[in-house]
Parts: structure tokens; sequence; C-alpha cells
């Protein structure tokens, strides 16, 4: 047992802290006695989440990060580990999903939706292992799309980064399980039940009917499902979609 992390809260890491699939976990881990750290690119951005985690007693603290900067992703964690507890869990959930034709992409876009997927996911993924690998237990969570295992027309930049971000999962998985760190990635392969998905997509959302959209805290729970597995049951991947999305 580690002696310096005795009698502090367990946390668990959100980096992408969104309103709909971040939040969702985020709120489910706080429920489960977790202390939550919830990171966006706006610290204002995160403060209805932290009302709603607080407002039932739930723990958590906000962070203002842009997760493509290796600086501020080693700061966060340092301080996390120094300041609030140990990370048992680390979900990283940005998303980067932009379409563009492929002659509309130029190289600082796709540059662009690669750091958020891909780059971002490495250094949150590296960082969490660092600290976690001592202590020889640790989840790291990617939050995988549809993207990640094919590409479609005007998604070059995100099925690119997606599938990176997939890839790197996958090695981290194979490198780090025989050490205890359980790997996972997540696709999610349907719309998500958000304000923009009614507000944008309200055609599709009518037509889906109750059961042909995602709703966030279903997807939440099979996050803490795949954190609280045995180690001799892992999984690493799991797909996730309406019952009436086809595939």
């Amino acid at each position: 047992m580690d002696h310096g992390t005795m009698n502090r809260p367990s946390v668990c890491c959100v980096i992408g802290a969104g309103d709909a699939t971040g939040a969702a976990v985020a709120r489910r881990f706080a429920r489960e006695g977790y202390t939550v750290c919830v990171a966006r690119r706006t610290e204002a951005a995160l403060m209805p989440l932290v009302d709603q985690i607080t407002a039932v007693g739930g723990r958590t603290v906000a962070f203002e990060l842009d997760a493509r900067r290796e600086d501020q992703v080693v700061s966060f964690v340092n301080r996390i580990e120094a300041e609030v507890g140990p990370i048992e869990v680390m979900v990283f959930n940005v998303g980067g999903n932009v379409r563009l034709q492929i002659l509309e992409t130029t190289a600082q876009k796709y540059f662009k939706v690669w750091e958020m997927c891909a780059m971002a996911g490495f250094l949150a993924g590296r960082e969490a292992a660092r600290v976690m690998l001592p202590r020889g237990r640790g989840t790291v969570l990617f939050t995988g799309a549809t993207a990640s295992l094919r590409g479609g027309a005007g998604y070059a930049a995100f099925s690119g980064g997606k599938a990176a971000l997939r890839a790197l999962a996958q090695s981290m998985a194979r490198e780090l399980g025989p050490k205890g760190l359980h790997v996972g990635h997540v696709v999610i392969d349907g719309l998500i039940d958000t304000a923009f998905a009614r507000e944008h997509f309200a055609q599709r959302v009518a037509d889906a009917g109750p059961d042909g959209i995602l709703n966030p805290d279903h997807i939440a729970d099979a996050y803490w499902a795949l954190h609280r597995q045995p180690r001799d049951a892992w999984t690493f991947e799991l797909d996730l979609r309406p019952s009436v999305e086809p595939w």
C-alpha cells in the first residue's frame, strides 16, 4: 500500500467534461463517492456541472485545461495528486467532431483536430500511467466514435484523429494491462441526447424515438461498469449504440 495516499479520497478525472457524456460520467463517479476533477478549456463552462454535483453532496474540483498542451496536462495531474488525492480513474472525453470536405480541410484544421483527439489523448494517458503505475492499479478510459473504426465522407480529420486515439489505447492496454492498469476504449455509435442534438437534428431525433438516441447517463453506467470489472475479465473495447442504429 502507498501510505502517502492513505485517508485521501480516490479521484476520477474527466478531461472533456462537456454537457453530455463527460458530465454524465462525472456525476456517476461522484455518486459512487469519488472526488471528480473535471476539466474543460474554460472553467466557467464547468460551473453548472459543479453545481449539480455539489447540490447532491458530491465532491468535485474544476480545472481550466487545454489538453493539447503538455505543460498544462503535466501540471493538471501533478496538482491533483498533490492537492486532491490519488488518481484512480482517468477518462479522456475530448471530441473534435468537425465535418469538412477534403478540399476545405486545411493543414491547420487537420492538425488541430488531430491534436484534440490524438495528441491530447496521448498526454492524458501517459500522465495517468505515470502516477498509476507505482501503485499498480488504475483505469484509463478513452471515448471513441464510429469514426474510430471507419472513415466517412467529410470526416477525414476526425476519423484520422479518432483512429489514432484507438491505436494509442490498444498500445497502452497491451503494455500496461500486465502491470495492473485497465485501459479501455468506448465506441459511441449514434446520436447522443443533448440540447444541441435536439436543436440541430430535431427531425432525426423525432424519427429515432425514445430508444433511438443515446442517453448520456446510460453511457456513464457503462464507464462505471468497465472500471469495476475484475482483473480476470477486463474489456478493452466496448461499443454502445441504440437498438435501432444501423451498423
